[in-house]
């Protein structure tokens, strides 16, 4: 979504003032409703429960799983929000527009993703997953808490370019008569938080329960990581060593991104986007983005912000070849006396792949829990 959460598109096409009013907007809407929402707690419903599970090898999670415990009922009213079309001006763009299943919940093949009118935005799409463990959303990290992500798409004029208000008067007048739009929300928000009230605290939860389950950790790496020699080939651990000699201090632990903001030695693109100075305004920010996860990096082409690259050998010869100099480049690319970059073969190049390839995991992309239920106007 300009979720990549993309929680979205990771992509900030509006100014920056008007984007923090947004967020502002989302912030006061959701403390005016914690005292008189009387379905804030979604276990105090006749909802059930799903013990929610860390990855054995994960680090603890960002996310406080208290203030927004997850249940049956919750995460499948997520879903649906996710894939509708509700969402949006034209009742045709949802979340999964940009963020689809097969692609780890990215816009595959798209440099820039489509909003409404079919109007481009500024950045690439990022991947939605394990984002119980981001600390904050989108390229330049212009929002901490993922309850409020999805605020943005909403209301960005090029992605969904509608109103939260107008989203939940929508929500509270289905089912609509139309063949296409047989959801009866309001039952379905009773079914996760013991009333029919629509409120936009309930909607961001419900969205954020959904993405919360949305945990990719089952790739073949996984396997290796917890005690499966056989699952690498000799050429994948090779490949393994090497990334995490010469890429590991950014793409780091097991969730292959230290969430930092860095500029990368990309050429700036004609839109000039500062990326994370458009947030602090901070020149030492300047054309720095997130640090983005590589797991199922091999499913999630094009790469970078502006998905100018289209394969990973494009990217790694970027950092072998193409480091543009500036003065905010990152340290780890700027060596004093060496040519900007990283060094690395050919053949280093094709084993850092081969490895890559690991972090594939089919089951995330195959999971029917996570799958398009069928509803909207988009179909």
């Amino acid at each position: 979504m300009q979720f990549t959460l993309k929680p979205g598109r990771g992509t900030r096409q509006v100014p920056f003032a008007c984007a923090m009013l947004a967020v502002m907007f989302a912030a006061i809407s959701v403390a005016c409703k914690k005292n008189d929402d009387p379905g804030v707690k979604a276990g105090d419903a006749a909802a059930t429960p799903i013990q929610w599970k860390k990855p054995a090898h994960f680090p603890d999670p960002v996310y406080d799983l208290s203030r927004n415990p997850l249940t049956r009922e919750g995460v499948e009213l997520g879903r649906f929000l996710f894939y509708d079309g509700i969402l949006s001006r034209t009742n045709q763009i949802g979340c999964g527009t940009c963020h689809q299943q097969e692609a780890a919940f990215t816009h595959h093949g798209h440099e820039l993703s489509h909003g409404v009118d079919d109007l481009l935005g500024t950045r690439n799409s990022p991947s939605i997953q394990n984002l119980a463990w981001n600390p904050s959303f989108f390229w330049d990290g212009g929002v901490h808490d993922l309850d409020l992500v999805p605020f943005n798409p909403v209301e960005n004029p090029v992605e969904m370019d509608e109103t939260v208000k107008n989203v939940i008067i929508k929500l509270q007048n289905t089912p609509l008569a139309t063949a296409k739009m047989r959801v009866d929300y309001p039952l379905m928000f009773k079914k996760a938080f013991g009333d029919k009230q629509i409120t936009s605290e309930r909607m961001m939860k419900a969205l954020s329960q959904f993405m919360l389950s949305l945990v990719s950790a089952e790739s073949r790496y996984d396997y290796y990581r917890l005690g499966d020699q056989s699952a690498l080939t000799v050429e994948e651990q090779r490949g393994m060593a090497i990334f995490r000699s010469k890429c590991g201090s950014c793409h780091a632990g097991e969730l292959f991104t230290d969430y930092s903001f860095r500029n990368n030695g990309l050429i700036p693109s004609g839109a000039d986007d500062q990326g994370r100075f458009g947030i602090t305004a901070n020149p030492a920010d300047r054309y720095k983005f997130k640090v983005p996860s590589l797991r199922n990096v091999g499913l999630t082409a094009p790469y970078m912000h502006d998905g100018r690259y289209h394969s990973l050998q494009e990217v790694l010869d970027h950092y072998s070849d193409s480091i543009h100099p500036s003065a905010t480049l990152d340290s780890a690319l700027n060596r004093p006396g060496q040519k900007p970059g990283i060094s690395l073969t050919a053949t280093e190049k094709q084993s850092i792949i081969a490895f890559l390839a690991t972090l594939s995991d089919g089951h995330f992309i195959r999971n029917k829990q996570f799958s398009d239920p069928g509803v909207g106007t988009n179909f």
